[in-house]
């Protein structure tokens, strides 16, 4: 994945955000939608393609166009630098490959332990049982 050609692919739509802001919240559009069409995107690659459109399948368009909102601050430039931000950890969680999974065996000596542990918790039990002397 190269950053700067999949930044260049990013399309930006300011929009007015909603809640608090008194009467500036009616003048100023400082909420910020990046969209973002993977299918399209020339800075990946067709397998990191591919993984995306998997992973990310519930958050994307039925285009294969993901977009994403921020209106945490009262600045459309924050609100941009913040959305961008989060584009790049969603693409690097959903691009991460899972390290595959080692079955190993339990070693010698913790079998050992673990029989010993269960020999001594049974004659503990055994102990506290009636004993049968009629």
């Amino acid at each position: 994945m190269k950053k700067q050609q999949v930044h260049s692919e990013l399309q930006f739509k300011a929009v007015r955000s909603s809640g608090a802001g008194g009467q500036n919240v009616n003048k100023v559009s400082s909420k910020v939608e990046l969209s973002f069409d993977v299918p399209a995107s020339q800075g990946l690659s067709d397998a990191e393609k591919e993984r995306l459109l998997q992973k990310l399948r519930t958050r994307l368009t039925n285009d294969g166009v993901l977009i994403l909102q921020c209106d945490e601050a009262r600045s459309q430039h924050k609100n941009k630098d913040l959305v961008i931000k989060r584009f790049f950890e969603v693409l690097r969680k959903a691009l991460a490959v899972p390290k595959k999974r080692k079955p190993t065996k339990p070693t010698k000596s913790s079998i050992e332990k673990r029989l010993k542990l269960k020999k001594i918790s049974a004659e503990k039990k055994a102990s506290r049982r009636k004993s049968d002397w009629d």
